[in-house]
């Protein structure tokens, strides 16, 4: 009986076909795997951390463009899920790409992916650390204090991936249901209490707020971006890491099936919550000026509206979502490692390819994947200490997680269109005759999401992307000449191995 023949048993032969063997436990269902991608999300994360730096570059009219993102996002999703279907294991966008093109060019979409997760770990924790403990515990935000909170949240977020991933699962699971229960409840209260106490202001939605109205939809010059085109930059952040999901494909029972619709559905789910959410934010902000000047604009529009004790049960429910995000975010990157060290394309590749069998868990990788991470978060902190001048650095983390992702979209998106023909059937999604519509529309979006970085204002988020690149190449060129063959083919399928 052919592969086709037995869908349910088709991810876990995939492993095999694709030259592996079945390491993890598969115990991810149908919502855990939704979990991840909407945990990755994080549209809880996305708003509390750059809502006020819509405030600042386009005013509250810029949470209009949201709706665009998320469309944009959604076609790119689509491709994604038809590769999750064809091809369910763990290494995403390294491996599609390494069979969509060649090992090489898959070992660099794959480095640009785990530089793109360091830096969206550190961003993500310090979200937390910046825009909620001190609204939460009544302190003044300080960069010394935040820096060290966001390496607390590092620190415990890697002990809970190394002792069970099936713990850190449960709690992104979890995190669903206070992301959903914090965000809801929170638009439904700012709506109803804001609208007793008179609060509410229908101006505001489409106020420039502190930003000049005159000029607001032009598209800026050659390196520099317009208002409109950085309002994008809120969901542009916010909406990534849908394909986390299929990281854990090999954890995933009937991953064919599964991690395709967990990707298109969490998109959906969070555009849907978060615009909703957007616009009663835009509704009760009160005072632009001054959310625009606070480091908290959130925070500080959920306790002037509903008061202290009830904002903070609410921040603490934020809280949880967002450590959840940022552990979800280290747990993509821990399978990413170990997938491109069992392919022996990873420096220390016979340590991190490891996976302890008590834990199901890459102990290695996890270890070195936190230590890198406080690294990196140590680099931004030292930019900040040194230089305080500087004091947008967070800024610069969230661009470089935005700038990123983009790139690994569109080449991926671009690999698809040029070798999709000779992948496998797809065995649990497909896009039928929508294909070439959301290929052509997914790679309208990227391009002009990626225009928006050509602004002079992005370069600290590009030196660290070419900084990191560089590292990279470095040992992409010491494998060309020590291990050519690494880097020649793909894994043999199971039977070709035999042979």
């Amino acid at each position: 009986m052919s592969l086709a023949e037995q869908p349910q048993s088709y991810a876990e032969e995939a492993v095999q076909k694709y030259g592996y063997k079945q390491e993890y436990r598969r115990d991810l269902k149908r919502f855990a795997s939704f979990a991840v991608g909407f945990s990755f999300i994080s549209i809880t994360t996305g708003i509390f951390t750059t809502y006020g730096s819509v405030l600042a570059s386009s005013g509250p009219l810029g949470i209009w463009t949201w709706p665009i993102v998320i469309i944009g996002q959604l076609f790119v999703a689509l491709v994604f899920a038809a590769l999750a279907s064809r091809m369910p294991i763990a290494g995403y966008s390294y491996q599609w790409v390494s069979r969509l093109a060649n090992p090489k060019v898959g070992w660099l979409i794959g480095w640009i992916s785990f530089v793109f997760l360091l830096v969206d770990v550190v961003a993500v924790d310090y979200a937390v650390a910046a825009t909620v403990l001190p609204s939460l515990f009544g302190y003044t935000e300080t960069l010394g204090n935040a820096w060290l909170a966001t390496a607390i949240v590092i620190l415990i977020q890697m002990l809970l991936i190394v002792f069970s991933t099936l713990w850190s699962t449960r709690i992104n699971s979890a995190a669903v249901g206070t992301e959903l229960v914090g965000i809801i409840g929170l638009t439904l209260l700012l709506v109803i209490v804001g609208a007793i106490r008179g609060l509410l202001n229908a101006d505001h939605l489409f106020s420039t707020g502190v930003v000049p109205s005159a000029g607001w939809l032009t598209f800026g010059k050659l390196t520099s971006a317009g208002p409109f085109m950085l309002a994008f930059l809120l969901g542009a952040f916010t909406i990534v890491g849908f394909e986390a999901a299929a990281n854990l494909a090999e954890e995933t029972q009937e991953a064919h099936k599964v991690v395709p619709t967990a990707m298109w559905t969490s998109v959906v789910l969070s555009g849907v919550v978060g615009f909703v959410f957007l616009f009663v934010l835009n509704l009760a902000s009160g005072n632009i000026t001054a959310l625009t000047a606070s480091a908290t604009p959130v925070a500080d529009i959920v306790t002037q509206t509903l008061g202290t004790v009830v904002g903070d049960i609410f921040l603490i429910f934020v809280t949880f979502s967002i450590f959840a995000c940022g552990l979800v975010i280290f747990i993509t990157i821990t399978r990413l490692t170990w997938a491109m060290s069992r392919d022996e394309r990873f420096p220390g590749y016979r340590l991190f390819s490891r996976v302890n069998h008590q834990t199901s868990t890459p102990i290695s990788a996890t270890l070195m994947c936190g230590i890198l991470i406080e690294v990196v978060l140590a680099a931004f902190a030292l930019l900040g200490i040194t230089d305080p001048g500087r004091r947008n650095t967070l800024g610069y983390l969230f661009s470089a997680a935005t700038l990123l992702p983009a790139i690994i979209y569109l080449a991926t998106v671009i690999l698809y269109i040029y070798a999709r023909r000779k992948l496998p059937e797809t065995q649990g999604f497909k896009l039928g005759a929508y294909e070439w519509p959301v290929i052509i529309l997914a790679l309208v979006w990227l391009l002009f999401e990626l225009s928006i970085f050509r602004d002079s204002a992005f370069g600290p988020p590009w030196v660290y992307s070419l900084v990191m690149f560089g590292l990279g190449l470095i040992y992409f060129a010491w494998m060309l000449v020590t291990r050519p063959k690494a880097l020649q083919v793909a894994p043999a399928p199971a039977e070709e191995a035999a042979s």
